[in-house]
């Protein structure tokens, strides 16, 4: 007997190969896959075809198309290890099975520094790290923006540092993930988020020490190019001294760890106040010495005349003196009056002279702050004493010891179950009546079962 099938399930090629596509592609979902790129080559329509091989008895086809390959941040050189991430489908055309890869990473640290050296090649061949695009970082900036982690080490070095160099300065934090997949992503969006809006002057990039895989998402296209074309100056602080990503050579100034970068970013303000006496002392030195210099030059001229009549000649000269004392004088004032009112733009551009009445004011929004959180407690321990009370008053009045109390009692059968009706009883029958204080045995002389509206049905004796 045949085992043939029928021909009325006769497949054509195209619905078998169908078949085979929708079985791959529901039975195997997106995978990474690892192995050696060979045969890489490039469409003239931008797609990509090679082939990842493991030894000599492993091999698959691989198809990138075009969105997927223009988002390369390497060229891949056949003879490397990559890591493919795709879906499984088949080529009809060819009865072949293939990966559909959507991304190809390097695979090891080998190809990750292959990867890099490729890049940076590629972004300096592009000037963007020419020294000369570099800016100077301004000497009093108002505001900083941290471009960091929000639980790192790092961030509490820089608002430490910060806060001792210059107490008054503005910090605005745009909290990132500094590793991981998608955390590059989130780098250059912050960074594009503080050159959109502004408000701050200097930015500080970075994050603590690690691997060169912790610190590779500052070695991606997206970090680097947002860092090269921010209209705010940047300062890199990615890792430790020894510790070197693309986005170093990108920014305009590089810091060895993020606690140098915030000394970089803000003077410090001990510095400043030594140096502006310093400079005081320098301008009342050089006044003082430009009067006894014209004081020298009186002597020696009157020596060289030999005037007949000194007083004449010393009352000339004195009133020369007196116009240019006055004049010196007027000098002296208009210089003071210069450095004191820009040591007021200075304080006032940091905040010195509001700082007093801020914390004043912060002081009493704490206070009154404290005097609702008390006032609230009190509110709400008397509205739950209130319910408390009130569930204690209805637990009383639905307890059943409260209804024994005003002279009812509970009566139980022989078999100890509650009585509710009389016709539940017969004559002779023992019950146990309990009473709100004490239980007493009784014995069924007579039962009356009672009609539906109460009146007597019958009589059992």
């Amino acid at each position: 007997m045949s085992t043939v099938p029928a021909t009325e399930s006769m497949l054509t090629v195209s619905a078998l190969s169908r078949l085979i596509k929708e079985a791959l592609e529901q039975g195997f979902p997106a995978v990474w896959v690892k192995g050696e790129l060979t045969g890489f080559t490039r469409s003239d329509r931008g797609h990509v075809y090679f082939s990842l091989k493991e030894g000599r008895d492993a091999a698959i086809d691989c198809a990138m198309w075009r969105p997927a390959a223009a988002r390369l941040g390497f060229e891949p050189q056949n003879g490397t290890e990559v890591e493919a991430y795709g879906r499984i489908s088949a080529y009809a055309a060819r009865s072949r099975y293939q990966l559909i890869v959507e991304e190809i990473r390097p695979g090891g640290l080998g190809a990750l520094l292959l990867a890099l050296e490729e890049l940076k090649r590629r972004l300096q061949a592009e000037g963007l790290f020419d020294a000369a695009r570099k800016r100077p970082l301004p000497p009093y900036p108002r505001r900083v923006g941290l471009v960091t982690s929000p639980i790192g080490a790092a961030v509490r070095d820089m608002v430490k540092v910060l806060r001792a160099r210059w107490p008054s300065i503005g910090i605005v934090l745009a909290p990132v993930n500094v590793q991981g997949r998608g955390a590059a992503g989130e780098i250059a969006a912050a960074i594009e988020r503080f050159n959109r809006y502004g408000g701050v002057d200097v930015m500080i990039v970075g994050r603590g020490g690690g691997s060169l895989e912790d610190l590779w998402a500052f070695n991606e296209e997206p970090v680097v190019r947002a860092v090269a074309a921010s209209s705010i100056p940047v300062i890199s602080a990615v890792g430790h001294e020894v510790d070197w990503t693309l986005t170093d050579l990108a920014a305009d100034v590089r810091a060895a760890t993020p606690s140098n970068a915030a000394e970089l970013a803000v003077r410090d303000r001990a510095e400043v106040s030594q140096r502006i006496a310093v400079l005081s002392g320098r301008a009342a030195r050089a006044v003082r010495g430009q009067l006894d210099q014209r004081r020298r030059h009186l002597a020696a001229l009157i020596e060289q005349y030999g005037f007949r009549r000194q007083r004449d000649a010393l009352g000339f000269v004195q009133q020369r003196i007196d116009g240019l004392l006055e004049r010196l004088r007027g000098s002296t004032r208009a210089r003071v009056r210069a450095a004191r009112e820009r040591l007021v733009e200075i304080g006032q551009r940091y905040g010195l002279r509001l700082w007093p009445r801020s914390l004043t004011e912060r002081r009493g929004r704490l206070a009154a702050a404290r005097e609702r959180l008390s006032a609230a407690r009190v509110a709400d321990v008397h509205a739950r004493r209130l319910r408390l009370a009130g569930f204690a008053d209805r637990l009383r009045a639905l307890s059943p010891r409260q209804v024994l109390e005003r002279g009812f009692c509970i009566a139980r059968g022989p078999d100890g179950s509650l009585v509710r009706a009389a016709r539940a009883l017969a004559v002779g029958d023992r019950v146990a009546l309990e009473f709100a204080r004490g239980e007493a045995d009784a014995r069924i002389e007579a039962v009356r079962t009672g009609g539906r509206d109460g009146d007597q049905e019958d009589s059992r004796s």
